[in-house]
């Protein structure tokens, strides 16, 4: 299996529900590390996994969406928690869709999937990972 791995950065504000996070129950700012790995079996006939570019491009527009904001705020994330599982987990979704919609070139169309990485810091990250 052959991968790419991009990388970028959001810096969002949340809150929790639930005892069990404690001080984050209240409003905080995080800054997130974000990978974006796509994988596929074989190179294109250009001998890529997928256009770098083109996948750098893609993950900051996904990301765009969700930088500088308050996501106890946004509609797409009402009565959820915005833990960093459910962030990695709602960006490689979008990252799929743009995939399927042809954003990420024709040769694209062949990925088979993609893991979304969000370092937290240097010593701990939540990943979630997605068939395309």
């Amino acid at each position: 299996m052959f991968s790419v791995t991009v990388r970028d950065h959001i810096m969002i504000a949340h809150s929790f529900r639930g005892e069990v996070f404690g001080p984050a129950q209240r409003l905080h700012g995080a800054t997130f590390v974000v990978d974006a790995t796509f994988r596929r079996p074989d190179l294109d006939a250009d001998g890529i996994v997928v256009d770098i570019g083109r996948a750098t491009d893609e993950l900051r527009a996904v990301l765009g969406d969700l930088t500088y904001r308050n996501l106890d705020e946004e509609p797409d994330f009402a009565g959820v928690n915005t833990t960093t599982e459910v962030l990695a987990r709602t960006i490689a979704d979008r990252l799929a869709d743009r995939a399927r919609a042809g954003a990420l070139g024709d040769g694209a169309r062949a990925l088979t999937g993609i893991t979304v990485t969000l370092h937290e810091s240097h010593v701990a990250w939540a990943s979630y990972e997605r068939p395309l």
